[in-house]
C-alpha cells in the first residue's frame, strides 16, 4: 500500500514536493531540537489522487491518518475525543510552493460538547475553553461548510457591541455561549447544516476542505499569477494544537528574521498576547510590534531571537517564521522563505554575500524580474503640496493613485474598464485577493504588518498601507469617513506606502533613485569572474538532467 503520511520526524527538505513547505520545515526544526508540536503530513500525492478518484480520498490514508493521529496521542499524553483529557489538533495546508493566505486552515479541532467540559476542567479556566470552542465553531463553519463569513462575523460583532466590549479577549463565557449558540443558527439556516461532534467526522471533513482550498479561485488566481502550477496539490499538517490564547503569558505572532520592506537585519514583526494565530493573520486586532516583546517577555524574545538566527543560519536566506506563546513555553509552528519587496531582495541578497553565507553567483540567482521591477516604483514627489487623510502602517513601498472602491468584485470591474482602483476594505481575506491583484494599492482600517493584505500585497510588489484605525468604512453608503471628511466610492485618493499615509486626490510621484545595493548587483553581474562561474554552474546543472533524464 503507497504511503500517503509522514511523520515529522521522518521528512525533511530533500521531499519538499511530496510533504509541502510546511511539513518540510517543520521536519528539519524538529530535526534540529527546536520546539514544534509533534504532527503528521498528508502528502500532495495524496491530494493528487483525491483529485483523481473525484474528491474521494485514496485507499489507506484514513486508516495511516488515525495512526498519525495515535501517534500524536502519544507524545502528548491526551487522547483525540477524550472528554477528560482531550487532544484537539490544527489541520493546516502546506503546498510545496508559497501561496500565503491562499489555502485553508482549521484550528482547535476535536472540541464537542464533552471535551469542551474536559478542556475547561483539565486547564481549570472556563472562559478559555468556551473562547477555544467559539473559533472552532466559526472557522469550521466557514472553511468547511461555506457559511459566509460575513453572516458569522457580524453575528459576533452585534453580541460584542451588546455587551458593549471591544476586544474578543475580553467576552466572559455567557457572551461566548450567547455567540456560538447564534453561530449555530447560522449555520443551521445554511442549508440545514451542522458541526459534527464527532471529531474523527470533524478531522475527515478538514482535511477534505484543505484539499478542496487547491481549486478555491483565489488559490487558481494567485497561482496563474505566480506562474505555479496547478498539478502539484497540496499537503496537509495535522499538528497538535498550542494556545496563544491560553491567558496574558500566552501569544501569538508572526516574525521575520529581517525587515521584509528594507532588508534590515533586525528582528520583524508583530504578536498579540491572548489570542490564536489567525487573529494576526487576519487583521481583525492591531498587534504589537515584536520588540515590544522585549520588554514583556523578555526570556521569550531572547528565545526567539535565537531560533530566528539558527533559522537564517541554516536555510541561508531570510525567514518567516509563525510562533505561539502557551504560558509562557513558546512553540514555532512554521518556518519559510520570507515574502519581501524588490528593495528588501536586493539589500538580503547583498548582506549574505558580504556575511559569506552565499555566493555571487547564488545571489543574482535568487533574483526575478519582478522584483528589479519594484525598484521602479514611484514614490511621492516631495515637493509635491499633500493633504493627509489619515496614517496607518507602512507595510509594502511605493506611491499609487486610483478612485476609493470597497469591494473585490467591484476592483475587478472598474479596472477591466481601464479604471485606476485603491481597495479600502476593514480587512482582507483570501476571497479578496483577485481584487488585490486588480488594483493600484491596497488600504485596511485594521491589522498589521503580519497581515493577509500587508504580505499578498509585498508579495505582488503593491504599495499598501494598513492599520488606519481613523478611517471608519460604511458598506452600505460606500462611504469612507475620516473625522468630518467624507471620501465617496470613486473619489481619487493616493496612497503612500512607504510612509503609511493616506494622502487626498492625485498626488504627483516620481521615479526613485537607484540605491547602493541594487549598484553592487550590477557590477556582480557584470563581472566577468560571475559571468563565467554562471554559465559553468549552468552547464553543469544541463549535464546533471541529461544524465539523470
Amino acid at each position: 500500500m503507497e504511503t500517503w503520511t509522514y511523520s515529522f520526524e521522518q521528512g525533511d527538505h530533500s521531499n519538499l514536493l511530496l510533504i509541502g513547505g510546511k511539513g518540510a520545515g517543520l521536519a528539519e526544526m524538529m530535526r534540529s531540537g527546536l520546539p514544534v508540536p509533534p504532527g503528521f503530513i498528508i502528502t500532495t500525492a495524496a491530494c493528487r489522487a483525491y483529485y483523481a478518484k473525484g474528491k474521494v480520498f485514496p485507499e489507506g490514508m484514513w486508516s495511516q491518518s488515525n495512526a498519525g493521529i495515535k501517534a500524536i496521542e502519544e507524545k502528548t499524553g491526551k487522547r483525540f475525543g477524550d472528554p477528560a483529557n482531550p487532544l484537539l489538533v490544527s489541520v493546516r495546508s502546506g503546498a510545496p510552493v508559497s501561496m500565503p493566505g491562499m489555502l485553508d486552515t482549521v484550528l482547535n479541532l476535536g472540541l464537542n460538547a464533552q471535551t469542551l467540559k474536559g478542556l475547561a476542567q483539565l486547564t481549570q479556566d472556563e472562559r478559555f475553553a468556551w473562547d477555544a470552542y467559539r473559533r472552532f465553531v466559526q472557522m469550521f463553519a466557514e472553511i468547511v461548510l461555506g457559511v459566509p463569513k460575513v453572516k458569522l462575523y457580524g453575528a459576533f460583532e452585534s453580541v460584542k457591541a451588546r455587551v458593549n466590549r471591544q476586544r474578543d479577549a475580553d467576552l466572559d463565557v455567557d457572551a461566548l455561549r450567547t455567540i456560538i449558540d447564534r453561530f449555530k443558527e447560522i449555520i443551521f439556516a445554511e442549508d440545514h447544516q451542522e458541526v459534527p461532534e464527532d471529531p474523527e467526522e470533524q478531522l475527515r471533513l478538514a482535511i477534505a476542505a484543505v484539499f478542496d482550498s487547491w481549486m478555491k479561485r483565489r488559490a487558481v488566481d494567485y497561482r496563474l499569477l505566480n506562474r505555479i502550477s496547478g498539478d502539484v496539490g497540496t499537503a496537509v499538517n495535522i499538528q497538535a494544537m498550542v494556545f496563544g490564547n491560553a491567558g496574558d503569558d500566552s501569544a501569538t505572532g508572526v516574525a521575520f528574521t529581517r525587515n521584509p520592506n528594507t532588508g534590515e537585519p533586525v528582528l520583524f514583526g508583530e504578536y498579540l498576547t491572548n489570542a490564536q494565530g489567525e487573529d494576526v493573520v487576519a487583521g481583525i486586532r492591531t498587534p504589537f510590534p515584536i520588540q515590544h516583546m522585549a520588554e514583556a517577555m523578555p526570556a521569550t524574545f531572547q528565545q526567539l531571537l535565537d531560533i530566528a538566527h539558527r533559522l537564517e543560519a541554516h536555510y541561508r536566506d531570510m525567514q518567516d517564521i509563525e510562533f505561539t506563546i502557551e504560558r509562557g513555553r513558546l512553540w514555532i509552528l512554521q518556518t519559510r522563505s520570507g515574502k519581501r519587496t524588490g528593495n528588501a531582495a536586493i539589500r538580503v541578497a547583498v548582506d549574505l554575500v558580504n556575511q559569506e553565507v552565499i555566493t555571487r553567483q547564488e545571489a543574482i540567482q535568487r533574483l526575478d524580474l519582478k522584483q528589479l521591477d519594484q525598484l521602479l516604483h514611484p514614490i511621492i514627489d516631495s515637493t509635491a503640496h499633500v493633504k493627509v487623510v489619515a496614517c496607518g502602517l507602512p507595510a509594502s513601498p511605493g506611491a499609487a493613485s486610483g478612485i476609493v472602491i470597497f469591494s473585490a468584485d467591484e476592483a475587478v470591474a472598474c479596472a477591466a474598464r481601464g479604471e485606476k482602483v485603491i481597495l479600502v476594505r476593514d480587512d482582507t481575506s483570501p476571497t479578496d485577493f483577485h481584487g488585490m491583484v486588480a488594483s493600484q494599492a491596497i488600504v485596511t482600517a485594521r491589522g498589521g504588518i503580519t497581515s493577509h493584505a500587508a504580505v499578498v500585497a509585498r508579495g505582488m510588489g503593491k504599495c499598501c498601507v494598513v492599520g488606519c484605525d481613523a478611517l471608519k468604512i460604511d458598506y452600505n453608503q460606500q462611504l469612507l469617513n475620516v473625522g468630518d471628511l467624507k471620501i465617496s466610492r470613486s473619489d481619487w485618493i493616493t496612497v503612500d506606502g512607504t510612509h503609511g499615509r493616506i494622502l487626498l486626490g492625485q498626488v504627483p510621484t516620481i521615479n526613485p533613485e537607484l540605491d547602493e545595493n541594487l549598484k553592487t548587483l550590477i557590477n556582480w553581474a557584470n563581472d566577468p569572474a560571475t559571468k563565467q562561474t554562471r554559465t559553468q554552474s549552468s552547464n553543469d546543472s544541463g549535464a546533471k538532467s541529461s544524465h539523470s533524464g
